[in-house]
């Protein structure tokens, strides 16, 4: 663990940095079978491990934040996490923020396991942020919410999903009238009070979802980023965003997989769309500002 004496600068600080440096983007590594072969790569540990390789390779230095998906590494036991350890290291020693998509959510001592395994410097797979899921109950996440405190790192709790299956939790009704979503936002709300210039504690938001984020009774405002999945190959556009995401636009951290990915394996072509795509959500993100 980071010793005691030292005051880790808080994840919200450094991503908003990077935002603000590198563009307000986000780019997915998501080594799928069937984007391995559409690169011309096999679909095994050596295939992973270039396709990884190359993408770390061309947007490491350019990107604010790389978001490795875990599953598509641990499929291949040990060898594949050898790959990821590896990425998360030179992607971080290359400037790039990395978040682990790995959505984990357990109580108690498993609960900080989880945490441990990515939020601890000391861990091989240390990172600089970790998405998490509420659905045992908000509290649950607690360990990862301290040791990201103490650590100086970020955690992106599920809320709003683009999938379709989530509405039927996500937008559920508690006792009190207000939607588990709007509840799980009121938490963020709550860790991230005081923060400047942005909290450390994030949301999942889908790019995608429109006006059904009305219908959830969601407050976007937290003061801390909103990861927002769906640009892209999902049909959003960074043109989307301001009437998605409202006044919280300036927190969004747009990403993209697919729309970016599919330029391998060649890295300029790779840069080309990271750059494509930071700037339309850049300037979609002053305008909107602008127009107050």
């Amino acid at each position: 663990m980071t010793p005691q004496s030292q005051t880790p600068e808080p994840f919200g600080a450094r991503l908003r940095r990077a935002m603000d440096t590198r563009g307000p983007l986000c780019v997915g590594i998501d080594p799928h079978a069937s984007l391995l072969a559409d690169w011309g790569l096999s679909d095994d540990v050596a295939g992973l491990e270039r396709f990884t390789h190359t993408v770390v390779e061309a947007l490491a230095g350019q990107v604010a934040v790389l978001k490795p998906q875990s599953a598509f590494f641990e499929r291949f036991g040990s060898r594949g996490l050898a790959v990821l350890e590896r990425a998360v290291a030179d992607a971080r020693e290359a400037g790039a923020l990395v978040l682990m998509d790995a959505k984990r959510g357990d109580i108690g001592s498993t609960m900080a396991a989880y945490a441990s395994a990515y939020l601890d410097p000391a861990a091989p797979l240390f990172s600089d942020a970790v998405t998490v899921s509420p659905y045992l109950g908000y509290g649950s996440l607690r360990p990862a919410l301290e040791l990201a405190r103490a650590s100086g790192t970020g955690v992106f709790v599920l809320a709003l999903t683009s999938n379709p299956e989530g509405a039927e939790v996500q937008h559920a009704l508690r006792a009190d009238g207000s939607s588990v979503a709007a509840t799980v936002l009121e938490h963020l709300r709550a860790e991230n009070a005081g923060a400047a210039p942005m909290g450390s504690y994030g949301a999942v938001v889908g790019a995608t979802l429109g006006d059904t984020l009305g219908a959830a009774g969601a407050d976007l405002a937290i003061n801390g980023p909103l990861l927002a999945p769906g640009i892209g190959a999902q049909g959003a556009t960074a043109a989307d965003l301001p009437k998605v995401f409202g006044a919280a636009v300036r927190d969004v951290v747009p990403n993209v997989s697919r729309a970016v990915l599919r330029g391998g394996p060649d890295i300029a072509a790779l840069r080309a769309g990271a750059a494509r795509f930071a700037d339309e959500v850049r300037e979609a993100v002053e305008s909107a500002v602008a127009a107050g």
